[in-house]
Formats: structure tokens, C-alpha cells, sequence
């Protein structure tokens, strides 16, 4: 396994990183919220790539995994910076982009800004807007006052520690929203989206496939997989996925 690498980023972030060199267009894995690079679709993506001899890209955004910071003084905006940071500063050319629960939020936003770089999108579990019809939506009157108050609550996970959501990051959420105003995807995107899925919900998943516009765009429903995605069927789909965007079923 080679090493980690880090990145500097401009506004002071050390990003940890793993590049697999190879031809393109290089794969970048956005990965979800409270996840890390070592996760199992990352890393069984990275591996089908250097079978292909394929770029492969993936890293930790600030306060995740090995990068620098804490996750509680993160929002969707830095992340979106990190992003930004990691794809200019170690990629060039088309990009295939993967991501992941809140990396599929991320995915969509790095659409709006660069989509000439975009050859090709997939998404797991995709959660954009999240922040405000997830989070706040469902916060109780209590839960509205003490962002207000204290700063920040917490949510139980089904799969691990609470989530600790400060007001940051619900009101930087509402400058990023993406199910609000037009969202073109000039490029194949495959939306995938388990139906026991307790994180996102399908709703979700067609409210994003009626809400984009686009050539070619297709949601898959796999009944019974649940927000992880990541059991082999599950990981088998994703692979399938990214061959297909790129007319190499």
C-alpha cells in the first residue's frame, strides 16, 4: 500500500491522499459525511481501477481521516473547498466523479462549477440539501434553540458516535443548496440508492433525478440495500455504474 500523501490547501487545510497514476479519465471518490478514504467503496474502486490501469483519486476532507482539523468546525462549504483543492491541484483532464452519501452533494456542487471536467457522474445514496431537509426539517423546537444557544446538538448514527451538527453547518448548508435552482448535468450520471436505506431516503432519490437535467441520466433502486452500499452485489452495481458512463460495460 503506498503511502499517504498530504496537500497544503489555500486556506490552510493539510489534506491526507491516496493517487493511483494511470490513464484517464481519472476517477475522483467524494466520500460521505464522518467517512474516511479507507472505506470499503473507495478502496474496492481504487483497486478495479489499477486493474484498468486507470487514475484513481481519493482523500479525507478536513476533520475526516488523516487530514488536519476537527470535524465539528467543519461545514459543506469547506468541504467543497477541500474538493476544489484536491481536484486542481492533483488532477488535470476529464474526471469521473463518485460520491457517496454527502460526497454525492459534493459531486453536484463540483458539477455547477467545473462541469467541462465532468465526463461522467455516479452516486451512492446521494444527500444533497441534507443540512436543511434532514437536519433542521426534523429539529425540534428544543433541538432550533440550542443551535441557537449552545451551538450545536447531536444526532444519534446508526453507525457510529452521535453526529454533532453546529449551527455552521446548517446555515452554510443553506449558501450550497442544490434541489432549489437549476441543476444541468451535461454528461451520463447513474444515481444508485438503496431501498432500506434509513440515512437517505428514496424520495430523495427521484426529488434529484426529476430535479437535474441532463442526456442521460438513470436512477437505480436496489431493494433491501441499505446506506452502506458496500456489500459485494452493492459493490459489484457501483463498479458496473462507473463502466458504464464511460460506454465500457
Amino acid at each position: 500500500m503506498a503511502d499517504t500523501k498530504f496537500l497544503e490547501t489555500a486556506q490552510g487545510r493539510r489534506l491526507a491522499y491516496h493517487k493511483t497514476e494511470g490513464s484517464g479519465p481519472i476517477i475522483v471518490f467524494l466520500g460521505g459525511l464522518k467517512s474516511d478514504m479507507e472505506g470499503t467503496k473507495a478502496v474496492h474502486l481504487e483497486a478495479c481501477a489499477r486493474a484498468r490501469e486507470q487514475g484513481f483519486l481519493r482523500f479525507d476532507y478536513s476533520g475526516h481521516g488523516e487530514s488536519s482539523g476537527a470535524f465539528t468546525d467543519g461545514c459543506i462549504g469547506d468541504w467543497h473547498e477541500d474538493t476544489l483543492a484536491a481536484v486542481l491541484r492533483l488532477t488535470d483532464g476529464p474526471m469521473i466523479v463518485v460520491g457517496s452519501s454527502m460526497g454525492g452533494w459534493q459531486a453536484l456542487l463540483l458539477a455547477r462549477v467545473m462541469p467541462e471536467r465532468i465526463v461522467a457522474m455516479v452516486t451512492i445514496a446521494a444527500a444533497p440539501d441534507f443540512t436543511e431537509d434532514g437536519y433542521w426539517a426534523s429539529f425540534s423546537d428544543q433541538q432550533k434553540a440550542d443551535l441557537e444557544t449552545v451551538g450545536h446538538v447531536e444526532l444519534p448514527s446508526d453507525y457510529m458516535e452521535p453526529y454533532v451538527i453546529t449551527k455552521r453547518m446548517i446555515e452554510d448548508g443553506r449558501d450550497r443548496l442544490i434541489l432549489r435552482t437549476p441543476l444541468d448535468l451535461p454528461f451520463p450520471v447513474r444515481f444508485l440508492q438503496g431501498t432500506a436505506d434509513t440515512a437517505v431516503s428514496t424520495d430523495t432519490a427521484v426529488r434529484l433525478l426529476n430535479h437535474a437535467k441532463g442526456p442521460d441520466m438513470q436512477l437505480l433502486l436496489v431493494k433491501d440495500a441499505d446506506h452502506r452500499f458496500s456489500d459485494g452485489p452493492c459493490l459489484g452495481l457501483i463498479e458496473r455504474a462507473v463502466r458504464d458512463v464511460v460506454g465500457d460495460a
